[in-house]
């Protein structure tokens, strides 16, 4: 009977100090006096403002182990590494070997070392691309920056194509169709989601596929993935043609008031948008009297110099501007 009593006591004591733990966790006022609970870093203790009772000790610090003073130092001692993106077959989580063969402290390694060190680097690649899809997926994000690169397309456009190739890849969209065909389409419809837009001659001079090709998937994936894409806006690019041939921000702006006019003339429709944005850059130098030649217009937005002529004069006309 007293080896029960006593082993009911032991049992009941090992739980007691659980249950209290349990309870404090989510009390926010003092269970003697009910005023409000405190945390304190420094001794690990949660004590009450008023009565000073602990509530609970040895709690447990989740910060760094080290302290900084400012940012810089606090940036030089993080740990993080960096954040995971869509534009890597992995998503940035697996391990790279550097090609150096060096040590931590920057000597040579040794023959025998550097025998071991591409043995590793060798297995490293394997284990990166384990299956035919994380191959597939690999080409393609690496067709996909090569492509921006050259374009000039920024972060966020790579990033949405890639996103668009891995539901297109999860889709089951790819059998009958090229890794290069899928991932152009991806960029061109990436771009013109952005607003930054490129044109079909443009992408076909970067790309490894014909236009053909590339507009037939286009079509494909933006029908299989239900994308929502705008018409082609002739103001979007409006703004790299006036970069592109260094001229004034007025230029800019009075070939956006001629776009405009010629919309509400409805003369936007049936024609390319480049077509009309480099008309309308053209004709918005004329005006301002910044010397700017058919042929250099011609060679920025990609397009012949009669397709120019003809546009600039429509779009003069719409503007009610009396041409000479």
């Amino acid at each position: 009977m007293s080896d029960t009593k006593i082993r009911t006591y032991t049992e009941k004591s090992r739980t007691e100090p659980t249950e209290r733990v349990d309870s404090t966790e989510s009390v926010s006022t003092c269970p003697e006096c009910g005023a409000r609970l405190e945390a304190d870093s420094e001794h690990g203790e949660t004590v009450c403002t008023e009565c000073g009772l602990v509530v609970e000790e040895d709690s447990i610090d989740r910060g760094p182990e080290w302290r900084a003073f400012d940012s810089a130092e606090k940036d030089q001692k993080s740990r993080v590494g960096a954040p995971t993106t869509n534009m890597m077959h992995d998503k940035g989580l697996s391990t790279n070997i550097g090609w150096q063969d060096k040590d931590a402290y920057g000597k040579q390694l040794s023959t025998r070392q550097r025998q071991k060190m591409q043995r590793l680097r060798t297995w490293n690649e394997r284990f990166r691309t384990r299956d035919s899809k994380e191959r597939n997926l690999k080409q393609a994000l690496g067709e996909i920056d090569r492509m921006a690169s050259a374009l000039g397309l920024p972060e966020n456009v790579r990033e949405t194509a890639s996103v668009i190739y891995r539901r297109a890849l999860d889709e089951n969209l790819l059998p009958g169709r090229s890794i290069e065909g899928v991932s152009t389409a991806a960029l061109y419809t990436a771009a013109r989601q952005a607003g930054v837009p490129r044109s079909l001659d443009e992408i076909e001079r970067v790309s490894r596929v014909d236009r053909m090709e590339l507009t037939r998937t286009y079509r494909y994936i933006i029908r299989e993935l239900n994308l929502e894409v705008a018409p082609a806006d002739p103001e979007s690019y409006i703004p790299r043609f006036v970069s592109d041939l260094d001229l004034s921000d007025e230029v800019e702006r009075r070939a956006r008031e001629l776009i405009d006019a010629a919309r509400g003339d409805g003369l936007l429709s049936g024609k390319s948008p480049v077509g009309l944005a480099a008309a309308a850059v053209y004709a918005a130098a004329l005006l301002c009297n910044e010397k700017v030649t058919q042929n250099d217009v011609s060679e920025v937005a990609d397009i012949s110099e009669v397709t120019i002529r003809n546009r600039y004069k429509e779009l003069l006309e719409a503007g009610e501007i009396a041409t000479a």
